[in-house]
């Protein structure tokens, strides 16, 4: 899910958290955050650093688990913190409280970026059901990279576990196994302090 850029100028105001309420917690590398099916009764505002969320990379002053607004009961997805991180937890009920504000810059742009949130998800079930698991696993690749057509060659990203791969694709880990190295040998990717993602990962989409 690409984070809007207008979401955070409008949320600038907003970069300590200390406005949302809630509680400040501290994740260690790799720690885990939420799994995929539990109980999704909070959403998170990232204070530092980024963790993983479905198909994305967030960064500071980005929201995850917002979807429990919309009304989903449990997880759609698990999150990881890619690097040690301080997330600042927010009840349900208070976020609502907030939106529920007529006329306030925040909520507004709140409301509009949980809508989009619900379409990319949509569109990413779409895609789960119709697409083989080696177009997922390059989907999200690109994905992760804010690849478009027309951005640049390569783009580098943090390297992600083979398992939270899997759970981002929805197969198995042994399986992202055989379509990374697959990936590696054809130039598509390439590892070299990070994961590095290459605009030719593209043809995987095409059926090469």
């Amino acid at each position: 899910m690409k984070r809007m850029n207008k979401m955070n100028s409008h949320l600038s105001a907003l970069s300590s958290g200390a406005s949302l309420g809630g509680t400040v917690s501290h994740y260690e590398d790799k720690e885990k955050i939420y799994a995929q099916g539990a109980p999704a009764y909070t959403l998170f505002y990232i204070q530092e650093h980024q963790p993983s969320a479905v198909t994305a990379i967030l960064g500071a002053h980005d929201f995850f688990g917002e979807l429990c607004l919309a009304g989903y009961p449990l997880r759609v997805s698990t999150a990881v913190a890619l690097t040690a991180s301080s997330i600042r937890t927010i009840k349900k009920d208070k976020m609502l409280e907030m939106l529920r504000k007529k006329n306030n810059k925040v909520s507004n742009s709140l409301v509009a970026y949980l809508l989009s949130s619900v379409k990319s998800y949509g569109d990413h079930v779409a895609q789960l059901l119709t697409s083989s698991a080696e177009k997922r696993l390059a989907r999200v690749l690109l994905r992760l990279a804010h690849l478009d057509k027309k951005g640049p060659p390569i783009v580098e990203i943090p390297i992600l576990s083979h398992q939270v791969l899997a759970d981002m694709v929805g197969t198995t880990r042994p399986r992202v196994n055989v379509f990374m190295n697959r990936f590696r040998r054809q130039g598509f990717i390439n590892y070299d302090g990070g994961l590095e993602v290459h605009q030719s990962l593209r043809r995987v989409l095409r059926g090469r």
